[in-house]
């Protein structure tokens, strides 16, 4: 008994998964019981069906792990309902089950593994073709193990809890409420793997900032509401250019950014900058059908810049490099639009 309860503290005490705690209790637990094959299941009550998900098998029977059996139609189901655990003689508790004629089990042990609130996870189970005596040991042994995996399975889906809420939050942090592009925190973190990425490839690393012009309008005319749904419009359109390695973010506001590798340095760099800012103002361009209203935009004031991989530019710095592009952009359009109003103007005086 010394013996059993020393390798029981050591598997209790390593076991960082329900599998690493459960193998050796069923060895424990065929030791203890004498019964041929000692295994664990799960119960899915909503769909009705057990699995076995460990087993151990010393001798002729046979419980293939991962084996799916109906709930209903199991010795599991009708022992804990009768509150029976144990049985030697099968065939006269059980004599219609065609599991355990097929088996020829005739001796069974069957204990509920539950969990700290009651709600059933599944059985921890031992059967064998032969008679076997019923003894105490046994029946505290198998309440005591069934108890502990309860308990490592808790434990496990709590860290599991833990961990997904951790990554929720995460990706919370990291994620525009708005648009559900990449925030801010999320463009700087990759547009540094991007630029040491770049470097470790000798190519540079375009920065398209972008300035929705006329957001402010918008918001005045239509409304706040129809201002939200023209920023997730533009955020759909720039998600939909992209190619595998680019990422668009939401800066803030009425800004963006997309970021992507490219060739550097020459006529290949000015090439890759023109086409990029050609396709951002295109696609930010056009007719927008929004809940509560229609616009036809102009589009946006994009600057491209390409961060060379031996320029020694960091995340802000690089990024505001690209926002001064954008803001000659910005300038260049209005003094554009400023002509044409000019001269439609001194048309219009002349008539």
């Amino acid at each position: 008994m010394s013996e059993l309860l020393q390798q029981l503290s050591e598997s209790v005490s390593t076991a960082q998964s329900v599998e690493e705690l459960t193998r050796p209790l069923l060895e424990m637990l065929e030791a203890v019981t004498g019964l041929e094959s000692t295994y664990l299941t799960s119960i899915d009550e909503v769909q009705g069906v057990q699995h076995v998900l460990y087993a151990r098998n010393s001798s002729a029977m046979q419980i293939p792990e991962g084996l799916v059996v109906p709930w209903n139609d199991t010795l599991c189901k009708r022992a804990l309902e009768e509150g029976r655990t144990f049985t030697d003689d099968v065939p006269a508790c059980w004599g219609d089950s065609q599991a355990a004629r097929d088996l020829n089990i005739r001796t069974y042990v069957s204990k509920p593994v539950r969990m700290g609130n009651g709600a059933l996870y599944g059985t921890l189970c031992a059967a064998s073709t032969h008679t076997r005596p019923r003894t105490p040991e046994a029946e505290r042994i198998l309440t005591l193990f069934a108890y502990l995996i309860g308990q490592q399975v808790e434990r496990e889906q709590l860290i599991q809890k833990l961990l997904s809420a951790n990554e929720q939050l995460a990706a919370m942090a990291a994620t525009d409420q708005l648009t559900g592009m990449p925030n801010r925190r999320a463009l700087v973190e990759s547009l540094e793997r991007m630029l040491a990425q770049g470097r470790r490839r000798h190519m540079g690393v375009q920065i398209a900032f972008i300035d929705l012009d006329g957001f402010k309008a918008i918001n005045d005319t239509h409304g706040h509401e129809v201002g939200d749904q023209f920023l997730i419009a533009i955020a759909q359109r720039l998600q939909g250019l992209l190619r595998a390695e680019d990422l668009a973010a939401r800066l803030g506001g009425d800004e963006f950014v997309v970021i992507s590798l490219s060739a550097h340095g020459g006529d290949a760099a000015h090439s890759a900058q023109d086409a990029l800012s050609q396709r951002i103002t295109q696609v930010t361009q056009g007719r927008f059908d929004l809940p509560g209203a229609s616009l036809d935009y102009g589009g946006a004031s994009v600057g491209v810049v390409t961060i060379a991989p031996d320029q020694p530019h960091g995340t802000e710095e690089a990024l505001r490099v690209a926002d001064q592009t954008m803001y000659q952009v910005k300038l260049a359009r209005r003094r554009a639009e400023d002509t044409v109003a000019q001269a439609r103007s001194g048309l219009a005086a002349h008539r």
